[in-house]
């Protein structure tokens, strides 16, 4: 069997564009499916994470990170507050509203799903040649700096 040498064809920014979109959302999903056994769901570890990474927030201000009408908000914090995940204080300078942040039980659930999503992912990684994994680690610079811009 002879090798034969590919040559590759350059393609276009709007071209790529939907080649890379679709990639991140096929990985993205399969990564959020690789999570722990529990009985929280995408949303709520969501809107956990949400937290986690802005700091304190409104339930106004989570609703619009996370693209839910308020109402729907108020029953995914009473969830995880009732599971001790997420905490309100007062707050700061209105009275009318309180601020919302996660609780170390919630710090640590975070860091379970992410240890399950990243044992998943590395498991996967593991299967690439070494090339291909020196290829993503290219890419994955490419794509912070993308999200960064």
């Amino acid at each position: 069997m002879t090798e034969r040498t590919v040559m590759a064809v350059p393609v276009t920014a709007v071209q790529l564009a939907p080649m890379v979109r679709d990639a991140i959302t096929r990985l993205n999903r399969r990564v959020r499916q690789a999570r722990p056994v529990g009985d929280l769901t995408a949303t709520q570890i969501n809107a956990l994470t949400s937290l986690e990474l802005a700091g304190a927030l409104t339930p106004r201000e989570l609703a619009d990170v996370e693209r839910v009408q308020p109402p729907t908000m108020t029953k995914i914090v009473a969830k995880l507050e009732e599971r001790g995940l997420v905490q309100r204080s007062p707050h700061p300078t209105d009275g009318r509203q309180v601020i919302l942040a996660a609780t170390e039980a919630g710090r640590a659930v975070l860091a379970q799903f992410e240890r399950a999503r990243d044992e998943w992912l590395a498991s996967r990684l593991a299967e690439l040649r070494p090339e291909e994994r020196d290829t993503l680690q290219r890419a994955a610079e490419i794509l912070r700096k993308l999200a960064r811009a």
